[in-house]
Parts: structure tokens; C-alpha cells; sequence
């Protein structure tokens, strides 16, 4: 068998080249004809034949890029049925196209968010559905890129869903609430669906139905398998955590089984889905996942999609496939074997073989020249499609600002009736605080609810002028957007008239060309009648040449019909472009419309705020006014104080009515301010009513303790106090009725409180008590006394503890004498340290002398400051006291006569009355003193060690003590609850007894601190006189019933309590 090695090129250059470029080109029209016929504006459902080659079409080319570049260019805005469909054939191509389709879809998020929120903010019942898809589509986007492990169709098995959920409970409850917030938007959509519908009709057989509820079948396949992995994850939650932590995740998810169930059950019953897709039933009851055996009956819900009946296909244009050879390449294929083996029988071609070839290939370039000229029409006409709908799109863009500008004008108006209501709360408000003040008695009651009310009203100030401010930013903004809208209404117009002059003389050149491819035509016919005549001549060939002509004549015939279809579309896009225009007038008609009533509520809102401004003018005054009658009745209660008969029994000190009326004095430039600032700016009272409340109370206590503090001064100055404070108080009211009149409020002088407020103040200096008389050479010389009498208590306490310690080694051992020792080691050192304490307490006084007395002797220092010498030497005689009382406690512990309790009781003594003598000590000390802060580590050590003692005393107790063991195995059952009840029994009689001991100790403490003000506080006529009682428990110093002066208090340090002594 002969074979050919060689193959001319010539055969090799024949195969097609571009076999790919058509392919591709038919791959793009297949998918634009398939998304035109699936996405429409028409109400129906999606064909499933349609969806299902775009589906093809992603694994086709592995992504979504050819089925959105067709997408984007869809004009969504302008119908909300094409939204829809638009939204469900998305959501078929996530779940069943190719995995990349999810990345391609994420980079058209906003595109996606615009539309919802595009249809969202219209009144359209479509348009709420899409706004709903929308969400749905944005989350199931969002949880498939974080979760790769779930696909877009969420079918996964159980080892997948554990390898997802991992081991870290805290992403596995991450992951439960994100899928309960993908369930409750799958959930949303399907109600919102149900909702639309009309349950009197069979709703599923109308094409209006089924186009709504069509999108329900991904949904259903969705939430099976959501529903699954959600009782997976709860269960394996209730594994790990307690059930009271998975209270919310529980009750969330049985919100979402009982609608999921009403969803199946509602949808199983209707006919359309019945067809198409097998429900599974949910069980009557959620799942127990308090039970982890209820596990095992979960059954996984199955959905079913029947197979679908071919569906007739609708014909197509498809590219026709000829094997014919390419345009301007010569016909070699019938003659390829005569071209490289010769002719057959030495024959040669002959002149009308030659002629058909030629007459062929003119033929071909006539079609050609036709191909080219229906792309470039088919281009032309495309462009004006696309600025149709570029101008489509900026008219919706127009529609879109025009709802803006009612959406701000609504809030504007919800705004103004909250303001409204706010300001019917505040008039209110004022009444029930006037009832308030009628009804109030108090002093305190009332200036609260005063204080309450003025907050309340600066609140609502603030927020109205906020509101204000707010009002006339949006104001201004809506001004903007309007001119900003007529500007690109200027600018439309400009490009409509552009486009229409583009338009225009585009139609002008295809008209010429149109009238050159009818004189071309005309050139062609005659050609072919020439043609016919030549082939007429030809006997042999005339079949062929008369079928050929009938080819051309049909060709002729498409392309005149190609011709007028291009007439007609030119007329359409005319049509279209004046609609548009007319679109456009009556947009700029309405604009102007909408630019005037803007402007008249402008100047409404002007109106308002003046209103508002002068509103807030009267409500200042009414509360100053509200304020100054208040501190009048402050005032007049005071004054009337001075002529009751009840308030003859109330007493009060010189130092105490000296720091009020300098306090009183001092709030007088306050109220001097305010009253300055409010002439200045009447819109802002609140420092004038501050500093009224506190001028008020203050004055009002300065004349209620002068005339306390008048029933113990002599007569004559007790008669000018009053006189005094009757004065202080007619000005004060003077002052508060001349605030209360707008007429007579720029005229008041506060100034002229302080001339009477300082007359106070000089007869409150005045009555001061003075200490010249007291015995300065026994007071002076009873602090030395007492100070070196407790230094010799201490030394002599150490001897005894020393003696002690001697003393126990020679008669205990073992247990009791390392005891013994520990106790009377940490007394040792207590001492030890309350000596040095003292020692540091003596030098601090000798500086404090030296520093203070200046030219007077010490006696005379010590006489001048007879309370802080008293303090002095009280502490000082505790401390002794002290530190005898724990020497006894410690020889009768060792001795076992006494209670390791006492030896507790007498640390804790010998504590607070180092404090005491600490703070006696630091009252007149310099705060920068060397003494005093070796003083403070003294006080610091001999806590300490008080610690120690207390510590190694009650270890001590727990070793010395003889637990016995309780044996209970010779007693039967009878014995046992006896003994039970006696013990219950003694249990209740010793919680009776400290209850009733300790009721005794507070009794106790109550009569000493009675006593101790009876002989620590001396007369006018008799002055004290310290007694040099040797080794008795000192008074403690009596807390004053007035506060003492500032400068006398004392700042809390680390381990020293405050004393309050008064000099």
C-alpha cells in the first residue's frame, strides 16, 4: 500500500486557525442569549434550562467573569422583577457553579449592597424582597470566604463539620452564631415571600407565584443542611460548657426550628413545589440537648430534587459551521489531488471553469463586505444602547438623591415633633417642680429637687441647641444636594443634546451607506445578469451555476431584510432618546418644585428657631427666677430662726460660725460673676443660679449658728450678733426679690451682703475663748510629768518581761517554755519599740516648743494650747497604761492564772493609744520635720510588733491547747441525737451570751465616752485641771459635735488614726 511521506505545506496551511476565537465567541453569545432569556423584567419564573447553561458556562471557563460582565451592564434599578431574578439566578450560580465563582462574587459586594439598598428605600413589593435577597446573598458570600471548608451548596460530611468546628470551644461557639445568622436570613427571605402572597388563591399556579417562590428551593436545600450542623455544633457545645451558659443558644435556635417547621410544612403544601423538590418533615419537638443520648435520634433532614422532563429547546442562532474554505483564500480542496499529482487523464480547466471560480470569489468578498458592515451597524447600535442606558443609570441616580432629600426631610420633621414633645416635657416638668417646692418643707429636700430640676433643664437646653445646630447643618447640606442636583440636571441636558446631534449624523452616514449598499446591490444584480447570460452559454454547468444563483438571491434577500431590521432599531433608539428627554423635563420641573418647598421650610425653620431662641430666653429667667425664690425661702427660714422659741436650746461654737461666714463671704464674688455674666448673655444663668444655691444655704447657715452661737456669748455681743445676722438676712432677701424682677435685675448689688457678713465674722473672732487664766506652771510641768512617768512605765515593764523570761526557763520546758519565750521575745520588742517611740514623741514636742512659742516661756506655750496639751498628756498616760496592763497580761499567761485573750486585748490597746499620741504629736508638728518622720516609722515598728505579739500569742494558744479526739463508735444511734440536740442546745446558749456581751461593750463604750466628755471638756467659770493620777486608764478624747476648722483637720497617714482636737 503506497503511502505519502511528504505533505505539501499548501495541504498543512488549510486547517483552521481560529478555531478557538470561535469557539470563545460562541461561548459569549450562548451565555448573553442564555442571561437575557433568564434575567427579564417579565413575571415569571426562571426557566430551569436557561440557569442551568449559565451554570455550565462557570465550570466551562472555571469562574464567573463572562456571566457578570453581562450582568453589570443589566439595568436592575429600573425594574424590581429583573432585580429578583437577577438575585435567584445568583444564587444558583453560587451554590451549583464552579468553586471560583464565590472570589468572583466578592469583588462585586458593593454592586450587590447598592441594589439592596436601592430597593430597600421604595415602596415596592418586589423591591422589599430584593432588599431581603440582597442580605441573604451578602452573608452566605461572607461565611463561605471565612469557612472554605463549607462549599456554596453546604454539603459536607460529619468528619468535614468536626475538622471545621475544631477543638477550641470558643470557635465552635463563633461558628453556631454565625450559622444561626445565616439561618435567620434564609428564614427572613421565605417569611417575607409568605407574606406577599395572597392564601385565598392557589397562588403557586399563577406565573406571579411561582416567580416569587421559585428562590424558596435554594433556600430549602440551604436551611437542611444548616438545621443539621446546627444540632451537630449544639450538642458538642452542651458537651463543654454548662447548660446555663447555652440559655441564649437554646432559645435561639428553638425561634428557629418552629419557624423552619412552619416554613417546610407551608411549602410542602403547595402544589408548584410538589413537582420540583421532596420536603423532608421535621419532628414535632426540638431536639433536648440537655440529654446527649438525644443525639442519636437525630435524623439528618434529606432534600430531593426529582429529575426534570427535557424541556423543549428553543431554537437558536448559532454560527454556521460551513466547509467551505475561508474568506480570500482560493478553492484548493476539490482540486487538492490534482494539484500534487497533476490532472487526471492530462485534461486542462477551461475558460467557464475559470469564470465560476472568479465569479466565486467575488462572492465571497461581497459577503464579506456585508459581514463587516452588519458588525459595524450592530457596533453603532450598541453604543447607543449603552448610552441609553448611561443616561437610564444617571436618571435613577437622580431618582436616588430625590429620596434622600424626603428621607432627611422626614427626619427633619420627626426631629422638630420630638423637640415639640420635648418641650411640652420640660413645661411639664416645671409645673411638677413647682408643686414640688409648695409642697417640700425641708431645706436639704428642697435644694436637691432644685438641683435635680436645674440639671434637667441644662440637659434639655444643651439638647435643644444641639438639635439646633443640627438642624441648620442638614438644612444647609439639603441646600447643597439641590444645587448640585440642578447642576447635574444642567449637565444631562448639555450631553442629551450631545448624544442627539451624535445620533443624528450617525443616522445621516448609514443612511449614505445604506443608499451605497443599494447602488452596490444594483452594480451586482447586473453583474449576475451578465453572469446569467454567460452561464445560459454553458450547457454542462448551468445546474450549478442556476443553484449558486439561488443562494445568492436568498443572501441578497437576508441581508436586504438585515438592512431594514437596522432601520427599524434606528428608529426605536430615536424613539427612546425623546422619551428620555421628556424624562428629563419633567425631572428639572419637579426639581425646581421641590427647591421651592425646600425654601419655604427654610425660611420656617428660621421662623422656629427665633422662636426657639426666645423660648429659651424665658426658660432661663424662670429658672433664675425659680432659684431666687427658692434661696428666699432659705433666707426667710433662717431669719425666722432668730425669734423662735425652740431654737433657744441650740448652741454652737465661735470657730464653727467663724468658717461659715467666711465661707458666706466667699460666695459672694461668686454671685457677683453670675450676675455680671447673665446682663452679659441672658442665654446662660447656670453660674448665677450655682452661685445663688450655695450663697444661699451658706448664709442661711451662717445666720441660723449666729444665733445659735449668740445664746452662749455675753449680752452685749450676743445682741449685736443678732442684730447682725437680722441685717445680713433683710439684704439678703432684698437682694433675692430684686432677681426675681426682670425690670429691677440689672440694677441688683450683690456687694451689699458682705459689709454685714463680715460684722459676723469680726463678733464670731470676738467671741473666741480665751486661755490666759489657766495655771501655766501645773500645766506645763504635768507634760513633762506624764512623759517621763510613762518612759519609767516602759523601762520598768521591760525589767519585769526580762525577770519573767528568767524565770520560765527555770520552771517550764518543752513546749510551754518555747511559748513562754516566743510571747515575752515579741513583748520584749514591743516595748522596745514603744520606748523608742516615746523617746522620738519627746523630741518632736521640745520642736515643737522652740518653734512655737517664739518670746513666751513654755509654760505660756503650753497654757495657749491647753487642748493640745490636754490630748498630750492623755495620750501620754495611755500609752503607760498600756504597756503596764500587757506586763500583767504576759505574767499571768506564763504563770497560767491569765487568758492568751487579755494579752491580745492589751496589744491592741497598747496600739491605738501610740496612735493617739502619734496624732497629738503631729497637730502642731511641721509637715517637713525630721522628727516628725522618724515619729510616723516608730508608729509603723510598733504596729508591727503589736502584730507579732497578737501572732505569737495565738500560735502559742493552738500548741498549749489539748484537742482531744472525738470517739463516737461506742454510741448507738438514740446517743447520737442526743448528743446532738445538748450540743445544738449549748451552741444557742453561747450565741445568746455574745450576743448579750457584746451588747454590754457597746453599752460600755457608750458610758465611757460620756465620762470622758464630762472630764475632758471644762467649764467657762472653772477651768480643767489635769490630775497626776498615777497608772489608770485615761479618757479618751470626746468627739466634737461641731466640725473644727479646716486647718485643724488631720490628713489619714498609713497605720495612724485621725484625731480631731481643737485648740
Amino acid at each position: 500500500m503506497n503511502s505519502i511521506k511528504n505533505v505539501p505545506a499548501r495541504v498543512l496551511s488549510r486547517r483552521p486557525g481560529h478555531s478557538l476565537e470561535a469557539e470563545r465567541e460562541q461561548f459569549d453569545k450562548t451565555q448573553a442569549i442564555s442571561i437575557s432569556k433568564a434575567i427579564n423584567s417579565q413575571e415569571a419564573p426562571v426557566k430551569e434550562k436557561h440557569a442551568r447553561r449559565i451554570i455550565l458556562g462557570t465550570h466551562h471557563e472555571k469562574g464567573a467573569f463572562t456571566f457578570w460582565s453581562y450582568a453589570i451592564g443589566l439595568p436592575l434599578p429600573s425594574s424590581s422583577i429583573l432585580s429578583w431574578k437577577f438575585c435567584h439566578v445568583l444564587h444558583k450560580v453560587l451554590r451549583d457553579g464552579h468553586p471560583n465563582v464565590l472570589h468572583d462574587c466578592q469583588r462585586y459586594r458593593s454592586n450587590i449592597r447598592e441594589i439592596g439598598d436601592l430597593w430597600g428605600h421604595l415602596h415596592d413589593r418586589y423591591g422589599q424582597l430584593v432588599n431581603i435577597y440582597t442580605k441573604l446573598l451578602l452573608t452566605k458570600i461572607s461565611f463561605h470566604l471565612k469557612h472554605p471548608q463549607f462549599p456554596a451548596g453546604l454539603e459536607v460530611t460529619d468528619e468535614v463539620l468536626e475538622k471545621a468546628a475544631g477543638t477550641d470551644i470558643n470557635n465552635i461557639f463563633q461558628l453556631t452564631v454565625e450559622m444561626f445568622d445565616y439561618m435567620d436570613c434564609e428564614l427572613k427571605l421565605s417569611e417575607s415571600v409568605f407574606r406577599q402572597l395572597n392564601t385565598a388563591i392557589a397562588v403557586s399556579q399563577m406565573s406571579s407565584g411561582q416567580c416569587r417562590l421559585a428562590p424558596l428551593i435554594q433556600v430549602i436545600q440551604d436551611c437542611s443542611h444548616l438545621y443539621h450542623y446546627t444540632v451537630k455544633l449544639m450538642f458538642k457545645l452542651h458537651s463543654c460548657l454548662p447548660a446555663d451558659t447555652l440559655q441564649g443558644h437554646r432559645d435561639r435556635f428553638h425561634e428557629q426550628f418552629h419557624s423552619l417547621r412552619n416554613f417546610f410544612r407551608r411549602a410542602s403544601d403547595m402544589i408548584y413545589f410538589k413537582r420540583l423538590i421532596q420536603i423532608p418533615r421535621l419532628p414535632e419537638g426540638p431536639p433536648n440537648f440537655l440529654r446527649a443520648s438525644a443525639l442519636a435520634e437525630h435524623i439528618k433532614p434529606v432534600v430531593v430534587i426529582p429529575e426534570e422532563a427535557p424541556e423543549d429547546e428553543e431554537p437558536e442562532n448559532l454560527i454556521e459551521i460551513s466547509t467551505g474554505p475561508p474568506v480570500g483564500e482560493p478553492v484548493v480542496v476539490a482540486d487538492l489531488f490534482d494539484q500534487t499529482f497533476g490532472p487526471p487523464n492530462g485534461s486542462a480547466k477551461d475558460d467557464r471553469d475559470l469564470q465560476i471560480e472568479n465569479l466565486k470569489r467575488e462572492v465571497e468578498l461581497l459577503r464579506a463586505e456585508l459581514d463587516k458592515m452588519k458588525l459595524e451597524a450592530q457596533r453603532y447600535i450598541s453604543q447607543l444602547k449603552g448610552q441609553v442606558n448611561t443616561l437610564e443609570a444617571e436618571l435613577e441616580e437622580q431618582r436616588k438623591q430625590k429620596q434622600k432629600a424626603l428621607v432627611d426631610n422626614e427626619q427633619l420633621r420627626h426631629e422638630l415633633t420630638q423637640l415639640r414633645a420635648a418641650q411640652l416635657e420640660g413645661a411639664r416638668n416645671q409645673g411638677l417642680r413647682e408643686e414640688a417646692e409648695r409642697k417640700a418643707s425641708a431645706t436639704e429636700a428642697r435644694y436637691s429637687k432644685l438641683k435635680e430640676k436645674h440639671s434637667e433643664l441644662i440637659n434639655t437646653h444643651a439638647e435643644l441647641l444641639r438639635k439646633n445646630a443640627d438642624t441648620a447643618k442638614q438644612l444647609t447640606v439639603t441646600q447643597q444636594s439641590q444645587e448640585e442636583v440642578a447642576r447635574v440636571k444642567e449637565q444631562l441636558a448639555f450631553q442629551m443634546e450631545q448624544v442627539k446631534r451624535e445620533s443624528e449624523m450617525k443616522l445621516e452616514e448609514q443612511s449614505d451607506q445604506l443608499e451605497k449598499l443599494k447602488r452596490e446591490l444594483e452594480a451586482k444584480n447586473g453583474e449576475l445578469a451578465n453572469v446569467q447570460e454567460a452561464l445560459s452559454r454553458t450547457e454542462q454547468s448551468g445546474s450549478q451555476l442556476s443553484s449558486q444563483l439561488d443562494t445568492l438571491s436568498a443572501e441578497r434577500d437576508a441581508l436586504s431584510g438585515t438592512v431594514r431590521q437596522r432601520e427599524a432599531e434606528l428608529l426605536a433608539a430615536q424613539s427612546l432618546v425623546q422619551e428620555k428627554e421628556e424624562a428629563l423635563s419633567q425631572e428639572q420641573r419637579r426639581s425646581s418644585q421641590e427647591r421651592g418647598e425646600l425654601q419655604g421650610r427654610l425660611a420656617e425653620k428660621e421662623c422656629q428657631e427665633q422662636g426657639l431662641r426666645q423660648r429659651l430666653l424665658d426658660e432661663q429667667f424662670a429658672v433664675l427666677r425659680s432659684a431666687a425664690a427658692e434661696a428666699e425661702g432659705i433666707l426667710q427660714d433662717a431669719v425666722s430662726k432668730l425669734d423662735d422659741p425652740l431654737h433657744l436650746r441650740c448652741t454652737s461654737s465661735p470657730d464653727y460660725l467663724v468658717s461659715r461666714a467666711q465661707a458666706a463671704l466667699d460666695t459672694v464674688g461668686a454671685v457677683e460673676k453670675g450676675h455680671s455674666q447673665y446682663l452679659t448673655s441672658a442665654a446662660d444663668a447656670s453660674a448665677l443660679v450655682a452661685a445663688l444655691t450655695r450663697f444661699s444655704h451658706l448664709a442661711a447657715d451662717t445666720i441660723v449658728n449666729g444665733g445659735a452661737t449668740s445664746h452662749l456669748a455675753p449680752t452685749n455681743l450676743a445682741d449685736r450678733l443678732i442684730d447682725t445676722c437680722r441685717d445680713c438676712g433683710a439684704r439678703a432677701l432684698e437682694l433675692m426679690q430684686q432677681l426675681q424682677d426682670q425690670q429691677a435685675l440689672s440694677s441688683a448689688q450683690p456687694g451689699l451682703v458682705r459689709s454685714p457678713l463680715q460684722g459676723i465674722l469680726q463678733l464670731g473672732q470676738e467671741l473666741k475663748p480665751k486661755s490666759l487664766d489657766v495655771r501655766q506652771e501645773e500645766l506645763g510641768a504635768m507634760v513633762d510629768k506624764e512623759m517621763a512617768a510613762t518612759s519609767a512605765a516602759i523601762e520598768d515593764a521591760v525589767r519585769r518581761i526580762e525577770d519573767m523570761m528568767n524565770q520560765a526557763r527555770h520552771e517550764s520546758s518543752g513546749v510551754k517554755l518555747e511559748v513562754n519565750e516566743r510571747i515575752l521575745n515579741s513583748c520584749t520588742d514591743l516595748m522596745k519599740a514603744i520606748r523608742l517611740l516615746v523617746m522620738t514623741s519627746t523630741s518632736l514636742q521640745k520642736e515643737i516648743v522652740e518653734s512655737g512659742r517664739g518670746a513666751a516661756t513654755q509654760q505660756e506655750f503650753y497654757a495657749k494650747n491647753s487642748r493640745w496639751t490636754e490630748g498630750l498628756i492623755s495620750a501620754s498616760k495611755a500609752v503607760g497604761w498600756g504597756a503596764t496592763q500587757l506586763v500583767e497580761a504576759a505574767d499571768k499567761v506564763v504563770l497560767h492564772t491569765g487568758k492568751y485573750e487579755e494579752l491580745i486585748v492589751c496589744s491592741h490597746e497598747i496600739a491605738a493609744s501610740t496612735a493617739q499620741l502619734v496624732a497629738a504629736s503631729k497637730v502642731k508638728a511641721d509637715k517637713h520635720s525630721t522628727h516628725l518622720s522618724r515619729l510616723q516609722e516608730c508608729s509603723h515598728t510598733v504596729n508591727e510588733r503589736a502584730a507579732s505579739v497578737v501572732a505569737s500569742t495565738k500560735s502559742g494558744q493552738e500548741q498549749i491547747e489539748d484537742r482531744e479526739t472525738m470517739d463516737f463508735s461506742g454510741l448507738s444511734l438514740i446517743k447520737l441525737k442526743k448528743q446532738e440536740m445538748e450540743t445544738q442546745v449549748r451552741v444557742l446558749e453561747l450565741e445568746k451570751t455574745l450576743e448579750a456581751e457584746r451588747v454590754r461593750l457597746g453599752e460600755l463604750r457608750k458610758q465611757h465616752y460620756v465620762l470622758a466628755g464630762v472630764m475632758g471638756t471644762p467649764s467657762e467659770e472653772e477651768p480643767s485641771r489635769p490630775s497626776a493620777a498615777p497608772r489608770r486608764k485615761p479618757p479618751l478624747a470626746q468627739k466634737p459635735s461641731m466640725a473644727p476648722r479646716q486647718d485643724h483637720q488631720l490628713e489619714r497617714k498609713a497605720d495612724i488614726y485621725p484625731a480631731q482636737l481643737v485648740n
